[in-house]
């Protein structure tokens, strides 16, 4: 069973890059694995429970609203699926034993998606144009006109090279004790994110950078010096790319200006559903209800923000519901960062990473649905397991009672 593991989990990392068919096949085997293994009172015993309690309590919250819906039940309960993908969470903290393994995860990792960035690359160099479409191989030449890869659309590239490329940054700061050959995945992986013309992935991916400035010793001044020089880069680049990077704060931009209007078309739904929201899946019937005049599009099945698409959708309490989960993501986090001491150095990149991570995967959600994105939020899931792989030996250390020995319960989600 353990070799049936590991060629899952492998599998599971490939699929997260290049397949999300390979990824939720492996992930589906990986949980089936896990339950099974759990019979066993002293795996039970052993077994990482990370923030079992708010995601309980989500799901939870999205199941009531989805039976509560004013439309039919059944199409919000089917809405409720991509709730299952939090197992990436529990089989990869099954997976990842300790720190090595989680250095091993991440160079895996860089390595699948450095395979997308650079099949992206490739279709943004020959694409003839801004037409849907040019023919065979459809890999290559379908919406070719910015990054893609293997996934179906530019948004979920940029998302999950964004996830990648910040949990693997403080990896290359002095001290990180990252194998050199890695860089220039990473640099090819950061090429590509700027060729899917992403504004929200880059944002995301500036806050990342910056939220890693508190918890980095040394190589601040690197990580300021890089962001400075990647946006004069961005300035200096193709004119479609400085246009792109221009725009981000200009309120006349069209697409910025058809966000505003689903944003407000949202909070009109959500005024009219303050408790548990319109249901799951509900935005993609409700919206032409509540589409302004002046928009574009009449109708769509997200308002194009996390944090809004879930009150509307779950309303307060599932808003609530969702907010205790990164809350108690970052409190474990930090505080195990905390704990751990200077020396401590690959437990400390592996948290610092995941932080920065989770960050950019939070500020890109403020102009995507990036958590309804299958694709992405298992990457997210997957990297959130990382905290939970620091296991400073107590011998050593002597600084976690709840690293290095058998757990007997679940872990707090605190």
């Amino acid at each position: 069973m353990t070799a049936l593991r590991r060629v899952g989990f492998g599998a599971f990392v490939l699929g997260l890059g290049l397949s999300i068919s390979l990824s939720e096949t492996a992930l589906t085997l990986l949980t089936l694995l896990w339950l099974w293994r759990l019979r066993d009172p002293q795996v039970r015993a052993g077994a990482r429970w990370p923030l079992w309690q708010p995601v309980l309590a989500f799901s939870a919250v999205s199941l009531i609203s989805a039976v509560a819906a004013e439309y039919p039940s059944l199409p919000a309960l089917s809405a409720c699926k991509g709730l299952l993908l939090v197992a990436a969470l529990y089989v990869t903290a099954d997976a990842l034993a300790g720190p090595e393994d989680a250095y091993r995860f991440l160079s895996a990792l860089l390595v699948v998606v450095t395979i997308a960035a650079g099949v992206g690359l490739l279709q943004a160099l020959v694409c003839p144009g801004t037409a849907p479409d040019y023919g065979r191989p459809g890999w290559l030449y379908h919406r070719c006109y910015r990054a893609r890869g293997f996934f179906s659309i530019y948004m979920t590239l940029a998302g999950v090279l964004n996830l990648v490329l910040l949990a693997n940054v403080p990896r290359f700061l002095p001290g990180g004790a990252c194998t050199r050959w890695l860089a220039l995945p990473w640099l090819v992986s950061l090429a590509g994110l700027l060729a899917t013309y992403t504004r929200g992935a880059w944002m995301g991916f500036a806050a990342g950078v910056v939220g890693l400035l508190p918890g980095t010793r040394r190589g601040r001044w690197l990580l300021v010096g890089g962001l400075v020089l990647l946006g004069l880069a961005a300035l200096s680049g193709p004119q479609h790319l400085r246009q792109r990077f221009r725009s981000m704060g200009d309120a006349d931009d069209p697409t910025v200006r058809e966000r505003v209007y689903m944003w407000r078309s949202g909070l009109a739904m959500w005024r009219q559903h303050p408790l548990l929201g319109v249901g799951p899946g509900g935005v993609k019937r409700e919206y032409v209800r509540y589409a302004l005049p002046e928009a574009v599009k009449q109708r769509t099945g997200h308002v194009h923000n996390t944090p809004l698409q879930i009150l509307v959708e779950r309303g307060v309490l599932g808003f609530a519901a969702w907010l205790w989960l990164w809350i108690a993501f970052y409190a474990h986090a930090i505080g195990r960062l905390r704990r751990l001491p200077v020396e401590a150095v690959r437990e400390r990149t592996l948290a610092v990473g995941a932080l920065a991570a989770i960050t950019g995967f939070l500020v890109g959600g403020l102009s995507e649905y990036n958590f309804g994105d299958s694709e992405v939020v298992m990457v997210a899931w997957a990297i959130m397991a990382l905290p939970w792989a620091i296991q400073v030996r107590e011998s050593v250390h002597h600084l976690d009672p709840d690293v290095g020995r058998v757990r007997h319960g679940p872990e707090s989600a605190h």
